[in-house]
């Protein structure tokens, strides 16, 4: 472990619900799709939040059409902003907190994302030349998830967002700089993929950032090392496809997509139940 690795603990960027009031069940608002079997406000607690702050149907969202919410991920925010800005006490106890405790998520769930790109380009040996740059900045986005209610509300998580990512493409470039064969990569940043025939494609390194690749066959593809940072992987089949050192990959991103046992993913994430 690197000196700009030390003291960082991914396990905390892991959602854990038992530490949370179900945040992601009253602040966010939802509508009748595919994704939610009913219409929702935000702020309107779900009709399937118990008192305990769990779900009442965790194990059978999909089969009640609520899809929408087993590829969510707050990122572990939901239990920082719960148990430690507002100490354990909830919006049902307090009620006069509960529309600054749903706004200030909003702002929890972005930094905590940032947090676990981060960590992640953190690991990365071949952006050891950025690692300086990187965990400063790490441990100035941790700084501002420690903040007050008021020094949350007034973060601006965009700007701060644009500084992340520019250094974030930055660690992209020098680990895709070490690809085999980078120089005839094709670009597909933000491009619309949707339905794409890929099927067995060679995309190792390639940059998938921002791109939609919404019910596209990806069946067998090599995604090695290739830049997924917010790649829209909704209904995506990726039935044996490999992703071993996809950057920048996240759980919701998994979760959206189609799999089997075959496809390959990076160790810090787990095969969805539904594949």
């Amino acid at each position: 472990m690197s000196e700009a690795q030390q003291n960082i603990d991914r396990r905390r960027l892991r959602a854990d619900c038992t530490n949370c009031f179900g945040l992601c069940c009253v602040a966010l608002p939802f509508a009748a799709s595919a994704d939610f079997a009913v219409d929702k406000d935000a702020g309107t607690p779900c009709a399937n939040l118990r008192e305990d702050f769990g779900c009442g149907i965790h194990a059978r969202l999909r089969d009640r059409g609520f899809s929408g919410c087993t590829v969510f991920d707050c990122f572990g925010a939901g239990q920082q902003l719960s148990q430690v800005t507002y100490g354990g006490q909830d919006w049902r106890r307090s009620p006069g907190t509960a529309r600054e405790m749903f706004d200030v998520f909003a702002v929890m769930r972005q930094l905590h994302e940032l947090l676990w790109y981060l960590a992640e380009a953190l690991e990365l040996p071949q952006a050891r030349a950025v690692h300086g740059d990187l965990r400063r900045l790490y441990d100035a986005t941790e700084h501002l998830t420690r903040g007050s209610t008021a020094e949350l509300s007034a973060v601006d998580v965009a700007a701060h967002r644009r500084e992340v990512d520019r250094l974030l493409l930055r660690t992209s470039e020098l680990v895709r700089a070490e690809v085999p064969g980078m120089g005839k990569k094709r670009n597909h940043r933000g491009a619309d993929l949707v339905g794409a025939k890929l099927k067995g494609a060679d995309l190792r390194g390639a940059n998938l950032r921002g791109a939609l690749l919404i019910a596209a066959d990806l069946r067998g593809a090599d995604l090695r090392s290739a830049d997924l940072i917010g790649a829209d992987f909704r209904d995506t089949d990726l039935r044996g496809a490999d992703l071993t050192g996809g950057l920048f990959l996240t759980q919701p991103q998994v979760n959206a997509a189609r799999g089997d046992a075959r496809t390959a993913l990076p160790p810090t994430l787990e095969r969805p139940a539904h594949w």
